[in-house]
């Protein structure tokens, strides 16, 4: 296999020979480095490379080298080899070229900047350049395989279960169940009549259809938690519930998390989030979930994942959870962030079809499936926004359907702008999804306009990010809900706390109806639906608890 290449373009001959010592000593060994002054010559030899199939990993450009400037240069090289990381090259405090790069990220024209290298032991330079190979390489280049999966790709258990895998960040190969290569794995390990998906990992363990609770054992947790009376027990590992596990075990609190799928929540399938504090390039949802779920196991928090907490009781002092698997765990103080869920579309064609081209979220998993399809998504917010621009890098047209009369009531403005200036991404406004049909997969959907007219249009997926569906139908009626399910805390539960409730206090900020259990991030009424917020909220919790408990 050829070498992935890492191409650089700048003007200046002396600060192109920097850049090409410091890639060429950092990186030569595994990727093939091309430094070139001229973006004339560097774009023939991307069409070179692109003839021989050849991969490029990144793109460097100064914004003015010569013919063109870095900006056109990046966009007719994206046309060539359009999964290759864009990063323009800047001086420091070059607010001229400051200016450009606002631009070109609001506009999606590139991916990052870098500022120029100052020579050798330029580790500031080395830490960015190995983040976006980190970025390209998890999308283009194979990993050792932990698993190996054969199942029926039109099957919803099986994308629930690959999109399991990609929540925690599993390498996994998918071998479709007629494929010769899937057969051959099957007959193999004496699984040829399933059940399906059958997974295969790497010392040989055969797992038929397993359950999400049998995948987290295997890949990442114990079978059993220390048990004990716990300071604090977490319901979800969403943002909010992450940021209280690192805040709460950082702070001495016995802590464990509760996670029926993976870490990261709903955020976990974002591509991209381009807005959060500290990553002005943007991070992957679940980049930011293996960060924080790594540093709240630094701290000591305890992880049962892949479990459904089915009960909440108060015992005195203590609050009791009961799990799907019958065992129950003991906290002085909960707080629930079970975040929520895309809700339905309700349509019984389509969710028939669901995992079978129907898609809720699912845009990780699915996106390189989608390569040369026309696909619609339908959802007016940052989640479907975001979801739109990964699915456009690989489909051939992305059609993005909103009820509403414009975005702007509910995504943030620069996906909007990023959105208008992507050529394969189309927004239908006034567009609602009536029906749709397919044999084995979806391949058409019936939309309604704003004149009540009836189109049928032919869809290879569609993906679904309409509305928020909170996980909150387990709780105890003694703990307030609105009329959508969302939790009520503090100050709007005046009125509303239940006749038996004998506190000497008000409820605490929140804190729910039921004394010692807070809610946190989406899950919480009138929360702001932001990671930013959730993780905030998740750490103001901390300080709510330790008040609790310092006064029980």
């Amino acid at each position: 296999m050829n070498k992935p290449v890492i191409l650089a373009i700048d003007g200046d001959a002396a600060k192109l020979q920097v850049i090409q010592q410091e890639l060429s000593k950092r990186y030569g060994t595994d990727y093939e480095v091309n430094c070139e002054p001229s973006a004339v010559v560097a774009l023939k030899q991307l069409e070179a490379l692109k003839n021989r199939d050849q991969q490029v990993a990144l793109l460097f450009t100064d914004q003015l080298p010569p013919e063109m400037t870095g900006i056109a240069f990046l966009q007719s090289a994206h046309d060539l080899h359009p999964y290759a990381q864009r990063i323009l090259l800047r001086e420091i405090e070059d607010r001229a070229v400051a200016e450009t790069v606002i631009q070109a990220m609001t506009f999606g024209w590139i991916d990052s900047f870098v500022e120029k290298p100052t020579g050798a032991f330029d580790e500031r330079f080395h830490s960015q350049v190995a983040a976006l190979l980190e970025v390209w390489s998890r999308s283009n280049l194979p990993r050792p395989e932990q698993l190996q999966m054969i199942g029926e790709r039109w099957s919803e258990r099986t994308h629930e279960l690959r999109d399991l895998m990609d929540r925690y960040d599993a390498s996994y190969k998918f071998y479709d169940l007629e494929s010769a290569e899937g057969q051959a794995l099957l007959e193999k390990v004496g699984r040829s009549d399933g059940p399906f998906p059958v997974g295969i990992l790497h010392d040989g363990q055969v797992l038929a259809n397993p359950s999400d609770e049998e995948v987290a054992r295997a890949y990442d947790t114990d079978e059993s938690i220390q048990g004990g009376l716990y300071d604090l027990a977490i319901i979800g590992a969403g943002p909010a519930g992450l940021s209280a596990a690192v805040y709460g075990a950082s702070e001495g609190l016995r802590t464990i998390v509760v996670e029926r799928v993976a870490p990261g929540g709903q955020a976990g399938t974002t591509s991209r989030i381009r807005n959060y504090l500290g990553f002005p390039s943007g991070v992957s949802g679940i980049d930011l979930a293996r960060r924080a779920y790594g540093q709240a196991q630094l701290f000591g928090a305890e992880f049962y994942l892949g479990r459904d907490a089915t009960e909440l009781a108060a015992d005195g002092d203590q609050r009791i959870l009961k799990m799907s698997n019958g065992v129950e765990i003991a906290s002085r103080s909960v707080i629930l962030a079970m975040g929520v869920a895309y809700r339905r579309l309700g349509i019984p064609d389509l969710e028939a079809l669901a995992g079978a081209g129907v898609f809720y979220g699912g845009t990780v998993t699915e996106a390189q499936a989608m390569r040369g399809q026309k696909v619609f998504l339908a959802g007016a917010g940052n989640s479907a926004g975001q979801a739109a621009l990964y699915l456009a890098k690989y489909a051939e047209r992305v059609t993005l359907l909103v009820r509403g009369s414009s975005l702007a009531a509910s995504m943030s403005d620069y996906l909007i702008k990023q959105i208008e200036a992507t050529d394969n991404v189309e927004v239908r406004l006034h567009t609602k999804i009536v029906g749709g049909n397919g044999t084995q997969r979806l391949e058409h959907l019936v939309l309604q306009t704003a004149s009540d007219e009836l189109e049928t249009v032919p869809a290879a997926a569609l993906f679904v990010y309409i509305g928020a569906q909170p996980h909150t139908s387990w709780l105890p009626s003694s703990i307030s809900r609105d009329k959508q399910g969302f939790i009520l805390t503090g100050a709007d539960l005046d009125g509303l706390l239940p006749d038996n409730r004998h506190l000497a206090r008000s409820p605490l900020q929140m804190e729910t109806s039921m004394p010692g259990v807070f809610a946190a991030g989406d899950v919480r009424h009138r929360s702001v639906k932001r990671v930013a917020a959730s993780v905030g909220e998740g750490g103001i919790a901390i300080q709510y608890i330790h008040q609790y408990l310092g006064h029980m």
